[in-house]
């Protein structure tokens, strides 16, 4: 079988996938969708990330293809539905990268409501003078109220890391998850009074036709203006000429972003701004989750080929 692998990942795709042909891009360039339609054309599996764009024109031109394997939690690039209509199987990577990527939510949530990135900077541009009762004040923690905008497996281990801080936590999702109110003492609450009562919004959702601009200006007004915004979800949730609007006006107190309305691009205004934390889309960002990740991909075409149906198979 041939395998397409269109990026280099930090995982031995080689040996895991050894007897098998394995068409490996390791340059640090990704493909061009052109040349993606031209390696994948008599590929049985795709390993792909999430800048390639898996529509019905490129599976009508891959007539061998068999299982496309993403090499993340999101598959908003790949057309599911119409793989599903040409007998392909779509698998992405959850679970493995789900307390990874919590864990830098939560980093974000706190190294900008405490001025982390701003402080550093201060010091080291030689500011730092002595200790000054009002100098880099930011929020507390403790106690305050975090509402999480998805409650999916990621939400779920934010608000686990919640519940040590003693945090009220509340939850917006399409579905109730009793379970996990059980666990954390989270509530269920609409959209509008998650982000008029909480102290820090931690958006975990997907990218879906509901969740597109959900933060818009309006938004942001209807929020504390000591309130600390985190997307480790996607993008687009955010209107971020509205988000850089906001955080000028100073209608929120800050902000930690690790995704992108229009990723890679970012919205100039922002790199302007010392109440804004921009991470690279590091959520998985960790040696042994990316490994894993790249293990879990390598299983699920494996599985395929031997007729199995694999158990990350959306």
């Amino acid at each position: 079988m041939k395998i397409l692998v269109t990026a280099k990942l930090p995982y031995d795709v080689k040996k895991h996938l050894a007897g098998h042909e394995v068409d490996y891009n390791d340059t640090e360039n990704g493909l061009t969708p052109a040349q993606l339609a031209e390696r994948a054309k008599d590929a049985d599996a795709i390993i792909s990330i999430l800048s390639d764009k898996i529509t019905p024109e490129l599976i009508d031109g891959c007539p061998k293809l068999k299982v496309v394997a993403n090499y993340a939690v999101g598959f908003n690039n790949i057309d599911v539905a119409y793989a599903k209509s040409k007998g392909i199987t779509v698998c992405n990577t959850p679970d493995v990268l789900t307390q990874a990527t919590a864990e830098l939510g939560f980093s974000l949530m706190m190294a900008a409501g405490r001025r982390i990135v701003e402080s550093d900077k201060f010091t080291r541009a030689g500011k730092f003078h002595g200790w000054k009762s009002d100098m880099m004040l930011g929020v507390d923690f403790f106690g305050k109220t975090i509402g999480i905008f998805g409650f999916g497996r990621i939400g779920q281990a934010v608000a686990k890391m919640a519940s040590g801080f003693n945090m009220n936590i509340l939850y917006n999702a399409r579905t109730r998850k009793f379970q996990q109110e059980l666990l954390t003492g989270a509530v269920m609450t609409d959209f509008d009074e998650l982000v008029s009562k909480s102290d820090f919004v931690v958006i975990t959702a997907p990218a879906t036709p509901e969740t597109k601009h959900k933060f818009t200006l309006e938004t942001f007004k209807k929020m504390k203006k000591t309130a600390v915004l985190v997307n480790i979800g996607r993008g687009e949730i955010i209107k971020e000429a509205d988000l850089a609007e906001a955080l000028e006006q100073k209608l929120i107190f800050a902000a930690g972003l690790d995704v992108y309305e229009f990723e890679p691009a970012i919205e100039q205004r922002l790199f302007a701004l010392d109440n804004v934390i921009l991470a690279p889309h590091i959520g998985s960002g960790t040696t042994d989750t990316r490994s894993a990740m790249g293990a879990l991909c390598c299983d699920s075409v494996l599985s395929v080929f031997e007729g199995k149906a694999p158990r990350n198979a959306l």
